[in-house]
């Protein structure tokens, strides 16, 4: 008897040293980043989870294009800043208007080499096509064609992958999302929301769109208000930026301001 349980013993204990290695092996082994690995903002441009700090709209209405992001600056959970300005103007005489959710200083590189962009391609081309005395204007938007080069060396150069941050950009004409992923998005209602409360403000836009009476600018102040009472990285220390187009001069402009 004493024989069997000292041969059974000397067959258990190394099972149970490898055991033993095993678990070691798994407790050297960081757990926290495989469940949630380092998540880069333009890689969740769909998931407004993956998102911390900010609420960004553009609202197109009427030729009015309203741009506005709310002033929170967050670092984990602290507000570190309440008054952060989002929102800028590019180009010659200002007449892009950008806003950004992510790394600040990735968001300005950006902003840097989208400006770059559009000074490679001065301009705006207007080509009139012969119909008579009713003629039609087509525009070849050169904001498109900018954004298009900055997506493409975003996505290709070994420097500017590296940069987290989620761009809108708007002038008279057309409004885009441009991510890091090489993807260029016009929305096909004119209403864009990026951020932690993006997507609310982007539905509550959309809701508002279609009331009459409503201006881009009041539908962009309620959707940005409704974001921010819900949103807890979102404040009410609203930046707006707006660009009225020539066909609706008769609609009132909110200049850009802090609300």
């Amino acid at each position: 008897m004493i024989s069997r349980f000292r041969h059974a013993f000397r067959e258990l204990v190394p099972t149970t040293r490898s055991v033993l290695a095993k678990q070691d092996q798994l407790a050297s082994v960081p757990i926290f980043p495989q469940i949630f690995p380092q998540i880069s903002v333009r890689q969740f441009h769909h998931d407004p989870s993956k998102y911390i700090g900010t609420t960004v709209l553009c609202v197109r209405k009427d030729g009015e294009v309203i741009v506005v992001a709310d002033g929170q600056c967050t670092q984990g959970s602290r507000v570190v800043k309440p008054n952060v300005v989002k929102v800028r103007r590019i180009g010659t005489s200002g007449e892009v208007i950008t806003g950004f959710a992510g790394a600040t200083a990735d968001a300005f590189t950006l902003f840097d080499r989208l400006e770059a962009k559009l000074e490679e391609h001065p301009g705006q081309v207007r080509r009139q096509n012969k119909l008579g005395a009713f003629a039609f204007l087509t525009y070849s938007n050169l904001l498109t064609r900018s954004a298009v080069e900055l997506a493409k060396a975003w996505r290709n150069d070994k420097y500017l992958r590296k940069l987290d941050a989620l761009m809108v950009v708007a002038d008279d004409t057309v409004s885009l999302t441009i991510t890091g992923g090489g993807d260029v998005l016009e929305p096909h209602d004119g209403i864009i929301g990026i951020g932690s409360g993006g997507d609310i403000a982007l539905a509550a836009a959309r809701a508002l769109i279609d009331i009459p009476g409503m201006t881009a600018g009041q539908i962009a102040h309620k959707a940005m208000t409704i974001a921010a009472d819900t949103c807890v990285y979102t404040n009410h220390n609203f930046v707006v930026e707006t660009i009225p187009t020539e066909k609706a001069a008769e609609f009132p402009v909110h200049s850009g301001s802090s609300v």
